[in-house]
């Protein structure tokens, strides 16, 4: 069977498994990766970014090198590729209980509950919940689902659909990496450097999918364009740009401005200046927006629009 066809059936099964199922309550793969990424951090860390980069290359080549040599143990039972690319799918997508979590959030501000929803804001993003009222919150959540639209559902799809288990789970690898020691903390400036960077360009082409899809399934097409060409250039992230500005303007709404994160106070470009402020109601457009995204990014990846990748089986 053609490696692409093995991708699209693999990858529906996993796709579904992720919506029946949602992340295991334990032992994910994903928290294994992260515990022994953070036994190699014990052993290597310098503040150096040699050293960081030797880390993320133990570490995401590690992952992608085993999940190769998985995937050549199968390749000559159809069956078997298919059910590892279901399983690698299921381990590294996260979009049902991205949605879960931004739900919980918004069923707790909209309940009056502040303090709740300070509570669940960590399971979603790294934000300091304290320093955040209800609209901040709910402006926290809206950019957490939109931004993880990409780095937890997009992203994956485009990379298993360009090389496989390998390209899912190396992925995945590369953007745990990027959330453990990629932000810029005195302890990670140099040392997560080299896991910063990489993460920039294997989330490249899904956040720029994100961001097409995000305008083709949202209520204002025009809207999600002009805000993505006109504020996307001037967020920090070069990834997280594109997607937000895109959720942005398909929702009508203004995310950006100030915000902290451990401590620290970012004073961020506002996307979509003419969109009003965000709503607890729109958690819930959000996580649906999301959702059709997701799906949309399969499709284009399971029709084989992205780059042929060779392969075969029985």
């Amino acid at each position: 069977m053609r490696a692409d066809r093995v991708f699209a059936y693999g990858a529906a099964a996993g796709l579904l498994g992720d919506l029946l199922l949602g992340d295991p309550r334990r032992g994910h793969p994903v928290a294994a990766f992260g515990r022994a990424a953070g036994a190699v951090e014990r052993t290597l860390w310098r503040d150096h970014r040699g050293w960081g980069a030797l880390h993320t290359a133990v570490c995401a080549g590690g992952a992608a090198g085993l999940a190769a040599l998985a995937a050549r143990s199968v390749r000559d039972s159809r069956t078997a590729s298919i059910a590892l690319t279901a399983a690698a799918t299921w381990a590294v997508v996260g979009g049902t209980s991205l949605g879960r979590e931004a739900r919980a959030i918004g069923g707790a501000l909209a309940a009056g509950d502040v303090e709740v929803a300070r509570e669940r804001l960590p399971r979603l993003c790294g934000r300091d919940p304290q320093a955040l009222d209800a609209d901040g919150i709910a402006r926290a959540v809206v950019e957490s689902v939109a931004e993880n639209t990409s780095d937890a559902v997009v992203g994956a799809l485009v990379w298993g659909a360009v090389a496989g288990v390998p390209g899912l789970v190396g992925f995945r690898a590369v953007n745990t990496l990027d959330a453990m020691v990629g932000h810029k903390s005195s302890r990670y400036r140099r040392y997560g450097w080299a896991s910063a960077r990489l993460d920039d360009v294997a989330g490249w082409p899904g956040a720029r999918l994100t961001a097409v899809l995000a305008a083709a399934a949202g209520s204002d097409p025009r809207g999600a364009v002009r805000a993505w060409r006109a504020d996307a250039g001037r967020h920090p992230s070069p990834n997280a740009g594109p997607v937000e500005a895109s959720f942005a303007g398909a929702l009508g709404v203004r995310l950006g401005g100030t915000l902290a994160y451990g401590g620290r106070v970012e004073h961020r470009p506002v996307l979509n200046g003419e969109g009003r402020a965000v709503a607890v109601g729109d958690i819930e457009r959000a996580v649906r927006l999301s959702r059709r995204v997701s799906w949309l990014a399969f499709g284009v990846c399971a029709a084989g629009l992205l780059p042929k990748r060779r392969g075969g089986g029985s």
